[in-house]
């Protein structure tokens, strides 16, 4: 099998208007950029455009010169904000982390293999617990504890971190904290969260114990951009499972812990692939 040929993205969003598509197509086609896979989508509610292109320069550097050229003054005709972002480009992520090791071991393991495109260059952990895992893969691990005192200083310590090692993402894989309106705000659309979604909802202790008692038979997991209303931030990804009466507790916290490492990994690789655009308090998703 073939390794997967790795091409430009450019992702563009502006408010609708009568000839966004073709301003893009057209303006890849004159400078002999090949297209290789789009997605678009007009939202009628809230009349705003976004649309993402593979493409491969079938000149090189001289076609993408003559695109950025060309397609700057268009696309500032139609208000549109785009990027482009390169074949090989990997997101630098910072992820954060509790006692919980499901997440952070399932994302160590996409990385190193090289399914996500992204590099680790630290982890920061409120617990000593999991450094073990940050140094058998060469990671600097940070342990910086947290209390209600001392909330607003580590908060500080960590977005310091975060711009030390030029982070673009940041990754909140089972970090048991919830993060203060002012740190919500400066990750605002830059760091993923994700946690269980029990039909119906169960917060507190032991969830999926509340969850058994009461016959539960959905469980599943949301990742979802933070903002400073908890677990409330727009979704990206959600998984979901069927379960029954032979499900004990912790065969729930099992399959739960499972599809919360799935839908954590889908969520960081839309998000690196340029396929999430954020619409208020909603996300388009372009799946591949």
């Amino acid at each position: 099998m073939g390794t997967k040929e790795k091409l430009w993205i450019l992702t563009a969003q502006c408010p609708s208007r009568l000839g966004t598509v073709d301003v893009v197509t057209r303006s890849l086609a004159e400078t002999e950029n090949y297209i290789v896979a789009m997605n678009s989508f007009d939202d009628k509610e809230t009349e705003s455009f976004c649309i993402r292109v593979e493409f491969r320069p079938i000149n090189g550097q001289s076609s993408l010169n003559d695109f950025r050229e060309l397609f700057e003054s268009r696309a500032s005709g139609f208000d549109m904000q785009w990027q482009l972002t390169e074949p090989y480009h990997r997101t630098r992520v910072a992820i954060l982390v509790s006692k919980y090791d499901h997440c952070l071991n399932d994302l160590l393991y996409r990385y190193r293999t090289g399914e996500l495109a992204i590099d680790i260059p630290l982890i920061i952990s409120n617990h000593p617990d999991l450094k073990h895992l940050a140094d058998w893969h060469g990671i600097p691990y940070f342990h910086l504890p947290i209390t209600a005192d001392t909330k607003p200083q580590q908060e500080t310590e960590v977005w310091r971190l975060i711009n030390e090692f030029d982070c673009e993402l940041v990754v909140l894989a089972r970090y048991m904290q919830v993060l203060s309106p002012a740190m919500a705000a400066r990750l605002d659309g830059k760091a993923i969260n994700i946690h269980h979604s029990l039909l119906p909802g169960f917060k507190g202790a032991k969830p999926y114990h509340q969850a058994w008692a009461k016959g539960v038979k959905l469980v599943g997991a949301t990742a979802h951009y933070i903002n400073d209303d908890l677990d409330e931030g727009p979704i990206i990804a959600q998984g979901v499972q069927a379960v029954d009466h032979s499900h004990y507790p912790e065969d729930l916290v099992a399959r739960g812990q499972d599809i919360e490492s799935q839908t954590l990994a889908s969520a960081v690789r839309y998000h690196t692939e340029k396929r999430v655009f954020l619409i208020g308090n909603r996300t388009v998703v372009f799946k591949d």
